[in-house]
């Protein structure tokens, strides 16, 4: 386990390379969607490798990065890419970027992440809120010591979306004329895609969407007593659904095709939090 001297040790050092930047809200760009890094302006780049104690992403189209500056009028720390449990990632290493922005005084978070498909309502290409999750893994980055700097033993998930940036994310879409659906993320750690049998026992269990990500920071940053938005792009229809197989680089694909319309909705969102 890290302990909280590591934990401030970092947040010391991402402090020096901001050099009075004060960031407001953290940004989780997952597979495909971290061009939205290049909006921001003044930016000021920080590689995960870097900064003391953090690890470095393996995943495909993740940079491994911080990039700190000014997006749709708010101070803004994005992450351009994020850790998952599949690269051998344990939860806490996974949420430990997190805890750090924390630690710097933020209290607001965007996360999003590619998933696929599970609610047949959807298609690719659809952009879905997140108004629950459900996770069935064992890991999670709460267990072991509890350090009180991080909030309560025990939190409360109940509200783990904030219902207010919710529907303001819906109400940004719409004026912009575009749509977004709202659902219920299911948390798989893979690498491997789920099998058609999974995908119809997270469809009856309640899921909308499946991913390999989000729902370990999305804890800790709850715990952190943070607001939270989640959006989720589908790139793909889970397993079963179409009779095709499933690639990464579908993944990667779809992100670039849907960046101009995800970052024309994300930044009307970011201008009226």
């Amino acid at each position: 386990m890290y302990t909280i001297q590591q934990y401030k040790d970092s947040v010391q050092y991402i402090r020096e390379c901001l050099d009075g930047f004060e960031p407001e809200l953290l940004m989780i760009l997952g597979s495909g969607l971290g061009g939205l890094a290049q909006k921001v302006e003044d930016p000021i780049c920080i590689p995960y490798g870097d900064i003391p104690y953090f690890k470095r992403s393996t995943a495909i189209g993740h940079v491994g990065r911080f990039v700190a500056g000014r997006f749709g009028g708010k101070n803004v720390l994005m992450m351009q890419g994020r850790l998952h449990a599949y690269e051998g990632h344990t939860m806490e290493e996974v949420a430990y970027p997190v805890r750090v922005a924390g630690l710097l005084g933020i209290k607001k978070l965007i996360v999003t992440n590619a998933a696929g498909g599970v609610n047949l309502k959807f298609a690719g290409g659809t952009l879905m809120v997140m108004s629950d999750y459900i996770k069935f893994t064992l890991g999670n980055p709460l267990i072991g010591e509890n350090i009180p700097e991080f909030g309560e033993r025990f939190p409360d998930m109940t509200y783990a979306f904030d219902k207010e940036y919710r529907q303001l994310f819906k109400d940004a879409a719409r004026e912009l004329g575009d749509n977004v659906e709202e659902g219920v993320y299911f948390y798989m750690t893979g690498p491997q895609y789920e099998t058609p049998a999974e995908i119809r026992a997270i469809r009856t269990l309640g899921g909308d969407a499946v991913g390999m990500s989000t729902v370990p920071e999305v804890i800790a940053a709850n715990q952190m007593g943070m607001r939270i938005l989640g959006v989720s792009l589908v790139t793909n229809m889970a397993a079963g659904v179409l009779d095709q197989p499933l690639s990464g680089d579908e993944v990667i694909e779809a992100g670039e095709a849907a960046a101009e319309r995800f970052q024309r909705i994300m930044t009307a969102f970011v201008e009226r939090m």
